[in-house]
C-alpha cells in the first residue's frame, strides 16, 4: 500500500482519457490557462497607481465657490 508508481499513474491517465476524451481535456486546458493569465493581468493591474482625472474629462460648467459664496446666495 505504498507510494503509486508511475504505472498506476499511466493507468488513470488512460481511464481519464477514456472517460473525457481528449478534445475536452484540451479545451478545459486552455480555458484553465485563459483563467490564469486573466488572474495575472489583473494583479499587475492592481499594483499600478490609479491615474489622476485630467482637466478633459472634469465638467466644464461647474464653477468652485467657497463657503462664504454660499452663505451669501438667497434662495
Amino acid at each position: 500500500m505504498g507510494s503509486f508508481s508511475i504505472w498506476h499513474w499511466l493507468v488513470v491517465l488512460v481511464i481519464v482519457l477514456l472517460v473525457f476524451g481528449t478534445k475536452k481535456l484540451t479545451s478545459g486546458a486552455k480555458d484553465l490557462g485563459s483563467a490564469v493569465k486573466e488572474f495575472k493581468k489583473g494583479m499587475r493591474e492592481e499594483d499600478k497607481p490609479n491615474a489622476q482625472l485630467s482637466d478633459s474629462s472634469r465638467p466644464q460648467d461647474a464653477t468652485p465657490t467657497s463657503q462664504t459664496e454660499h452663505d451669501r446666495d438667497p434662495r
